[in-house]
């Protein structure tokens, strides 16, 4: 055997070893480049922040995805308070109201952006129903020991220092979702009641958003705390009574025996049933066996005095 043709066999074996060592080496960039895909793509689903802030956060933190949600988080809250700084001042007064009920508890919220197109926005919305399950959440820590009719009102400020469920505040909350949508955005109001056993909550939000179940929104709510009616019926009577509040607006409760002083009458008893506009809300309750009790009504973008007059 020739020194030439040894030579050749060995170049030729040699290259085989290194096209194959090649090979084996593409493979394994690409279940690498497979793998950090899978992470972007994870991280991207998990937080909504964009791909290129994404990638950042993972070579930060050498593909720790956990670290890098939680680094993604703390700069978006950075950013959005710097963003809710500059965007005070601007007004805020489209938005939504939220309904939330919850057995003998009932909570509405106002939470108000500059656009009706941002009050459209999933991320909006998320911050509203964060807002109405915080406060649920404190009318019961708050009124575990007590019985009887609880009612309860809170201002913007007051909001601002509940916390959901992870312990951040709703101000923080607010402030990354300013950061995130860019418009002023605010906490206004919110009122929760209870009520005992044998009385109803009733409730309708009109102008609804679709695919909110647990919590409902629109740009006006009512809900009505009422005693009695018929078996079976409460909850289509409680809507009824809820959507006249929202339609009529009246703004205090009357009496029963009260006469109607037409069109302009403000008191809920004495208006005309816009169910029934042959009888008054108080005639129509006396047919239901049904007494209310107390209201409220909130109109997005109402300022406080417009609503308590």
């Amino acid at each position: 055997m020739s020194l030439t043709f040894l030579f050749r066999a060995f170049t030729r074996d040699l290259s085989k070893v290194s096209t194959l060592h090649h090979i084996q080496s593409l493979h394994t960039g690409c279940q690498l480049l497979a793998a950090e895909k899978a992470l972007l793509m994870k991280l991207r689903k998990n937080t909504g922040y964009t791909f290129i802030n994404c990638k950042k956060a993972l070579e930060k933190y050498d593909n720790d995805i956990a670290q890098a949600e939680t680094w993604l988080h703390e700069q978006a809250q950075k950013e959005g308070w710097n963003k809710a700084n500059k965007l005070e001042g601007r007004k805020a007064k489209e938005g939504l109201i939220g309904l939330f009920v919850r057995d003998k508890a009932a909570v509405l919220v106002e939470v108000n952006c500059e656009t009706d197109f941002v009050a459209r926005n999933e991320m909006f919305q998320q911050l509203v129903k964060n807002v109405a399950f915080a406060t649920m959440a404190h009318h019961l820590n708050n009124t575990q020991s007590r019985t009887g009719y609880v009612k309860s009102a809170m201002a913007g400020d007051e909001l601002s220092k509940l916390s959901v469920s992870e312990g951040t505040s709703l101000a923080d909350q607010v402030a990354l979702t300013i950061g995130r949508l860019g418009e002023n955005m605010s906490l206004k109001r919110a009122v929760t009641v209870g009520v005992p056993a044998e009385w109803q909550i009733g409730s309708y939000v009109h102008g609804g958003v679709t695919g909110q179940t647990e919590v409902t929104m629109g740009r006006y709510a009512a809900m009505v705390i009422f005693q009695g009616g018929k078996e079976g019926e409460q909850e289509t009577l409680g809507r009824k009574l809820s959507q006249h509040i929202v339609g009529e607006a009246p703004v205090s409760l009357g009496n029963m025996d009260d006469l109607p002083c037409g069109d302009s009458e403000t008191r809920l008893l004495p208006q005309t049933f816009l169910g029934d506009p042959s009888r008054t809300v108080g005639q129509f309750l006396n047919g239901q066996q049904a007494r209310v009790l107390d209201f409220v009504r909130f109109q997005c973008g109402e300022t406080v005095s417009e609503a308590a007059e």
